[in-house]
């Protein structure tokens, strides 16, 4: 039996980028991306922080170094420039793996550089 498992997290990354008629629909720094360990193509869900919304969609390239997170597309319409996002990938993992696994988490700052990264995510208390 397979589970569903979150495999890597861009959290609070900036919208820095809108792009309505750009093929594609999310463009992502490349760096960002191999630190994330996360694929062009790749199916992701962004959460918008601002407005609540939810979506899912498949990344492209930007280029390396330049901190761009753009929403392409009719992904644009669900964003505004400076939107706090968080960007989620999961993948399948055997039972056995569960027990070891350890997503990417990358928490960005505003302007899309990192803050940290880790594999884990405090237990929630009161």
């Amino acid at each position: 039996m397979l589970s569903t498992l979150l495999k890597a997290k861009l959290h609070m990354g900036s919208i820095s980028q809108a792009e309505l008629w750009y093929d594609g629909s999310c463009a992502i720094d490349s760096n960002l991306l191999d630190l994330a360990g996360l694929s062009e193509f790749e199916k992701i869900d962004i959460y918008n922080v601002n407005n609540g919304e939810r979506l899912t969609t498949y990344i492209i390239k930007a280029e390396a170094g330049s901190g761009i997170i753009s929403m392409n597309g009719a992904a644009a319409r669900k964003c505004q420039v400076g939107d706090r996002i968080i960007i989620a990938a999961y993948a399948q993992y055997e039972i056995d793996e569960v027990v070891e696994h350890k997503p990417r988490l990358i928490y960005l700052h505003a302007d899309n550089s990192v803050d940290r990264t880790t594999n884990t995510i405090p237990v929630q208390t009161l």
